[in-house]
């Protein structure tokens, strides 16, 4: 019946999801939780399997704390059912997409292209 119950959950309209994004990016500055990212990125060492291992759940549970208030589940579906939220928000409102931009700097490291020019044999990215 926990599905039920998720389901019953008000889905928010686009200033509530901006409020609560807002909220989460706050989050993430809360001195707890900026030193728990630290040590995460530095047990990551940059390395993208170990971001996966040590910074995201850090960075689920500082989501997950903020959006239970707000009827999603307190585990990593409903850090995934948020994040479909804004996804479908980002194009309709480009304050929206802004900080989820922001969002996602805070815990995915930026991408860097490989040295190599295009034609090289290398893959496009998509």
């Amino acid at each position: 019946m926990a599905a039920s119950a998720q389901a019953a959950a008000v889905p928010l309209s686009a200033e509530q999801a901006k409020a609560v994004l807002a909220e989460v990016i706050k989050a993430f500055g809360a001195p707890e939780n900026a030193q728990r990212m630290e040590e995460a990125r530095d047990n990551a060492c940059n390395d993208m399997g170990k971001m996966l291992q040590f910074l995201l759940p850090v960075a689920t549970q500082i989501q997950q704390d903020v959006i239970k208030a707000y009827g999603f589940s307190n585990d990593g579906e409903g850090v995934l059912k948020f994040a479909r939220l804004i996804k479908s928000y980002e194009s309709q409102d480009p304050e929206i997409a802004s900080m989820s931009g922001k969002l996602k700097a805070m815990f995915l490291p930026p991408m860097t292209l490989p040295p190599h020019g295009p034609g090289t044999g290398g893959v496009a990215a998509s």
